[in-house]
């Protein structure tokens, strides 16, 4: 009895012939850039494992020819000075459609007109004072009230070109944003980007965003007695978002393969994802339609949220196939999900794919 949880040694597995992958140490002396960093934390574990083996299937969404990426982006990211990093996915033609938070773009727009966010220092600024001085504050950074003053401004001039339409949605916008951007400043800006290289950016929740309530402040100007009594007939255009879930629907169901990028979750990640079970739906109840179902078949997520708190934010991708929203691994999936700081891992992973790509391109 003594020996009954005693383990036959002639039982054992061998690890290298039943094909087991093994680790490797780190070296830091044989590694000369981020390429080789993420490779070299692709071969160890934890969190470094997750973020080398990101690079591996991000680079192979974006090398693939016919996949249209789609990024989604969520949190305080502009705020905290990444918004070159979704400059350079525009760029160099990383992303072909955007959706976010509307307030990550505004932080973003008042960047690309030449203001500035300021460091927040803990344990030495009172909040109520910063109120008093118009300094908003975002965890450990502050937004000026001037920032968005001097953007109204700019959001007025943008809004005479909007009055013409009759109809408009929150890519329309972003992209008249952007054309003023493009003709107006030399610096660069997400929204610049993305009208300069023809990249939607939807906005699903846009009244929720600076950008949305200056716009309402000029059909304040237009019209004050919108304050006492609201009358849709006397604002200058009617704005309707289901032209950008048509719009952006149409162009998935054209793609021939989709992946996906995304920073955080929230509403972004939900209604870039939603696509594929609306396509769903639709055919069901209307097959002679000509769109196809799509289903993501690269996704990288980058998000310190866990998954055991129930919100989207850290829903896993295995789960999402469920829904129907991406393609099983079993059917050529390729996902990676690093649960980390995007201000940490999001730069790292961004001049590794960029060094990658650039070698490879003097080797051919």
């Amino acid at each position: 009895m003594q020996n009954e949880f005693v383990r036959d040694i002639n039982a054992y597995l061998d690890p290298d012939k039943a094909g087991l992958i093994p680790l490797e140490p780190l070296d830091p002396d044989k590694i000369r850039d981020f390429d080789e960093l993420l490779l070299a934390m692709s071969k160890t574990a934890f969190g470094g494992r997750q973020l080398g083996e990101a690079l591996d299937v991000l680079e192979t969404m974006v090398r693939d020819p016919e996949c249209h990426v789609v990024a989604t982006f969520s949190g305080a990211m502009t705020v905290a000075k990444m918004g070159k990093l979704i400059c350079k996915m525009i760029d160099e033609g990383w992303v072909q459609s955007i959706i976010s938070t509307g307030a990550l773009m505004a932080h973003g727009f008042i960047e690309a007109i030449g203001m500035k966010h300021y460091k927040y220092q803990f344990g030495e600024m009172d909040d109520k004072e910063l109120c008093r001085a118009g300094l908003n504050r975002v965890y450990d950074t502050l937004e000026p009230e001037k920032n968005f003053i001097h953007s109204e401004t700019v959001v007025r001039e943008v809004f005479k070109r909007l009055k013409e339409k009759k109809y408009l949605c929150s890519y329309l916008i972003c992209r008249e944003l952007g054309r003023y951007l493009h003709e107006n400043y030399k610096d660069s800006g997400i929204l610049k980007s993305a009208y300069e290289k023809n990249v939607p950016v939807y906005i699903p929740a846009f009244t929720d965003s600076e950008l949305a309530l200056s716009i309402a402040c000029n059909f304040l100007a237009e019209n004050p007695s919108l304050a006492e009594e609201f009358d849709p007939e006397k604002l200058p255009f009617v704005f309707n978002p289901y032209m950008d879930l048509f719009h952006y629907t149409k162009r998935i169901s054209n793609a021939k393969k989709i992946g996906i990028f995304t920073i955080g979750g929230g509403v972004p990640r939900n209604w870039a994802q939603q696509v594929g079970p609306f396509l769903e739906m639709s055919l069901q109840q209307f097959p002679e339609l000509k769109w196809k179902i799509k289903r993501f078949h690269y996704g990288v997520r980058i998000c310190p949220e866990p998954v055991h708190w129930g919100g989207l934010s850290g829903c896993t991708y295995e789960e999402g196939i469920s829904w129907g929203k991406f393609v099983p691994k079993d059917k050529g999936g390729k996902f990676a999900e690093v649960l980390c700081d995007a201000t940490i891992a999001w730069p790292i992973l961004i001049l590794a794919l960029d060094r990658r790509l650039k070698k490879d391109k003097k080797r051919g």
